[in-house]
Protein backbone atom coordinates (compact mmCIF):
# COMPACT_ATOMS: atom_id res chain seq x y z
CA UNK A 1 0.00 0.00 0.00
CA UNK A 2 1.09 3.50 -1.16
CA UNK A 3 -0.16 6.72 0.42
CA UNK A 4 1.15 10.05 -0.56
CA UNK A 5 1.03 12.77 1.19
CA UNK A 6 1.65 16.28 0.16
CA UNK A 7 1.54 19.04 2.75
CA UNK A 8 0.89 22.25 1.51
CA UNK A 9 -1.07 23.57 4.99
CA UNK A 10 0.63 26.72 5.95
CA UNK A 11 0.95 25.11 9.44
CA UNK A 12 0.02 28.19 11.40
CA UNK A 13 -2.21 26.42 13.80
CA UNK A 14 -1.19 25.47 16.86
CA UNK A 15 -3.61 22.44 15.93
CA UNK A 16 -1.57 20.77 13.26
CA UNK A 17 -0.39 17.64 13.79
CA UNK A 18 2.96 16.97 12.42
CA UNK A 19 2.74 15.31 8.43
CA UNK A 20 4.03 11.91 10.11
CA UNK A 21 1.18 11.99 12.46
CA UNK A 22 -1.38 12.65 9.17
CA UNK A 23 0.42 9.94 7.43
CA UNK A 24 0.37 7.09 9.85
CA UNK A 25 -4.03 7.76 11.00
CA UNK A 26 -4.09 7.88 6.89
CA UNK A 27 -2.61 4.70 6.29
CA UNK A 28 -4.33 3.09 9.29
CA UNK A 29 -7.46 3.94 7.88
CA UNK A 30 -6.56 3.40 4.12
CA UNK A 31 -5.35 0.29 5.31
CA UNK A 32 -8.44 -0.65 7.14
CA UNK A 33 -11.28 0.50 4.37
CA UNK A 34 -9.83 -1.46 1.68
CA UNK A 35 -9.65 -5.10 3.78
CA UNK A 36 -13.56 -3.70 4.98
CA UNK A 37 -14.63 -3.05 1.94
CA UNK A 38 -12.79 -6.89 0.79
CA UNK A 39 -10.22 -4.94 -1.91
CA UNK A 40 -7.90 -7.82 -3.39
CA UNK A 41 -5.06 -5.56 -3.92
CA UNK A 42 -2.62 -3.26 -2.79
CA UNK A 43 -3.69 0.44 -3.12
CA UNK A 44 -1.97 3.58 -4.06
CA UNK A 45 -4.11 6.82 -2.90
CA UNK A 46 -2.48 10.62 -2.80
CA UNK A 47 -3.96 12.72 0.13
CA UNK A 48 -3.55 16.96 -0.29
CA UNK A 49 -3.35 18.53 2.87
CA UNK A 50 -4.48 22.42 2.03
CA UNK A 51 -6.52 25.16 4.03
CA UNK A 52 -9.74 26.51 3.27
CA UNK A 53 -8.50 28.80 0.02
CA UNK A 54 -6.80 26.16 -1.90
CA UNK A 55 -9.45 23.68 -1.44
CA UNK A 56 -11.83 26.62 -2.20
CA UNK A 57 -10.05 26.91 -5.31
CA UNK A 58 -10.01 23.09 -6.29
CA UNK A 59 -13.65 22.88 -5.95
CA UNK A 60 -14.77 26.09 -7.73
CA UNK A 61 -12.29 24.60 -10.58
CA UNK A 62 -13.31 20.94 -10.42
CA UNK A 63 -16.87 21.08 -9.10
CA UNK A 64 -17.83 24.71 -10.42
CA UNK A 65 -19.29 25.16 -6.44
CA UNK A 66 -17.88 28.49 -4.90
CA UNK A 67 -17.46 27.32 -1.34
CA UNK A 68 -14.41 25.90 0.98
CA UNK A 69 -15.25 22.24 1.53
CA UNK A 70 -13.73 20.00 4.50
CA UNK A 71 -12.56 17.34 1.92
CA UNK A 72 -12.90 16.49 -2.30
CA UNK A 73 -12.31 13.31 -3.35
CA UNK A 74 -11.63 12.31 -6.61
CA UNK A 75 -11.78 8.44 -7.77
CA UNK A 76 -9.97 7.17 -10.53
CA UNK A 77 -12.30 4.21 -10.65
CA UNK A 78 -15.81 3.99 -12.19
CA UNK A 79 -17.07 0.96 -10.64
CA UNK A 80 -20.47 -1.12 -11.53
CA UNK A 81 -21.50 -1.30 -8.22
CA UNK A 82 -19.83 0.09 -4.97
CA UNK A 83 -16.67 -1.62 -4.18
CA UNK A 84 -16.92 -4.08 -7.08
CA UNK A 85 -13.75 -4.94 -8.56
CA UNK A 86 -14.82 -8.08 -10.87
CA UNK A 87 -12.44 -7.27 -14.29
CA UNK A 88 -9.98 -5.08 -12.75
CA UNK A 89 -7.57 -7.65 -13.43
CA UNK A 90 -7.87 -6.62 -17.31
CA UNK A 91 -7.30 -2.97 -17.33
CA UNK A 92 -3.95 -2.57 -16.89
CA UNK A 93 -4.88 1.07 -16.58
CA UNK A 94 -6.01 0.46 -13.17
CA UNK A 95 -2.76 -0.29 -11.78
CA UNK A 96 0.35 1.69 -11.05
CA UNK A 97 2.87 0.16 -13.41
CA UNK A 98 5.71 -0.19 -11.07
CA UNK A 99 4.30 -1.17 -7.92
CA UNK A 100 1.58 -3.27 -9.03
CA UNK A 101 -1.12 -1.17 -7.29
CA UNK A 102 -4.49 -0.44 -7.35
CA UNK A 103 -4.84 3.28 -8.31
CA UNK A 104 -7.76 4.46 -6.25
CA UNK A 105 -7.51 8.11 -6.45
CA UNK A 106 -7.05 11.49 -4.66
CA UNK A 107 -8.13 12.70 -1.22
CA UNK A 108 -7.94 16.36 -0.53
CA UNK A 109 -8.61 17.76 3.23
CA UNK A 110 -8.70 21.45 4.22
CA UNK A 111 -7.06 21.67 7.58
CA UNK A 112 -8.83 24.39 8.72
CA UNK A 113 -12.10 22.87 8.11
CA UNK A 114 -10.46 19.84 9.76
CA UNK A 115 -9.68 21.59 12.95
CA UNK A 116 -12.90 23.85 13.39
CA UNK A 117 -15.15 20.69 12.82
CA UNK A 118 -13.31 18.81 15.80
CA UNK A 119 -14.19 21.47 17.65
CA UNK A 120 -17.61 21.38 16.71
CA UNK A 121 -18.28 18.06 17.45
CA UNK A 122 -16.71 17.69 20.14
CA UNK A 123 -13.47 15.20 19.56
CA UNK A 124 -10.05 15.73 18.41
CA UNK A 125 -8.21 16.42 15.63
CA UNK A 126 -7.13 13.12 14.87
CA UNK A 127 -11.08 11.55 14.42
CA UNK A 128 -11.58 14.21 12.49
CA UNK A 129 -9.14 13.59 10.32
CA UNK A 130 -9.90 9.61 10.50
CA UNK A 131 -13.34 10.26 9.90
CA UNK A 132 -12.55 12.63 6.38
CA UNK A 133 -10.15 10.09 5.21
CA UNK A 134 -12.96 7.09 6.04
CA UNK A 135 -15.59 9.05 3.81
CA UNK A 136 -13.27 9.94 0.98
CA UNK A 137 -11.95 5.96 0.82
CA UNK A 138 -15.66 5.29 0.37
CA UNK A 139 -16.22 7.56 -2.56
CA UNK A 140 -13.07 6.24 -3.98
CA UNK A 141 -14.71 3.16 -3.59
CA UNK A 142 -17.89 3.67 -5.44
CA UNK A 143 -20.24 5.26 -3.01
CA UNK A 144 -21.79 8.35 -3.02
CA UNK A 145 -24.41 10.22 -0.56
CA UNK A 146 -26.61 11.97 -2.71
CA UNK A 147 -29.88 10.00 -1.58
CA UNK A 148 -30.57 8.86 2.20
CA UNK A 149 -30.40 5.32 1.91
CA UNK A 150 -26.72 6.04 -0.01
CA UNK A 151 -26.15 8.26 2.96
CA UNK A 152 -27.23 5.44 5.57
CA UNK A 153 -24.95 3.00 3.84
CA UNK A 154 -21.69 5.57 3.79
CA UNK A 155 -22.51 6.63 7.67
CA UNK A 156 -22.60 2.90 8.56
CA UNK A 157 -19.42 2.01 6.85
CA UNK A 158 -17.71 5.28 7.79
CA UNK A 159 -18.03 4.08 11.61
CA UNK A 160 -17.40 0.43 10.85
CA UNK A 161 -14.08 1.85 9.48
CA UNK A 162 -13.07 4.08 12.79
CA UNK A 163 -14.66 1.67 15.15
CA UNK A 164 -12.35 -1.17 14.05
CA UNK A 165 -9.64 0.98 14.50
CA UNK A 166 -10.68 1.96 17.95
CA UNK A 167 -11.79 5.86 17.07
CA UNK A 168 -15.07 7.33 18.73
CA UNK A 169 -16.31 10.58 19.29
Amino acid sequence: MTVNIENEYPDNSPEFLSVEEYTQLADQVIKTAAELEGCPYDVEVSVLLTDDDCIHEINLEQRAIDKSTDVLSFPMISYEQPACFEGFEDDDSLFNQDSGELLLGDIVISIDHCIRQAHEYGHDIRREFAFLIAHSMLHLFGYDHETPAESSVMEEKQEAVLSELGIYR
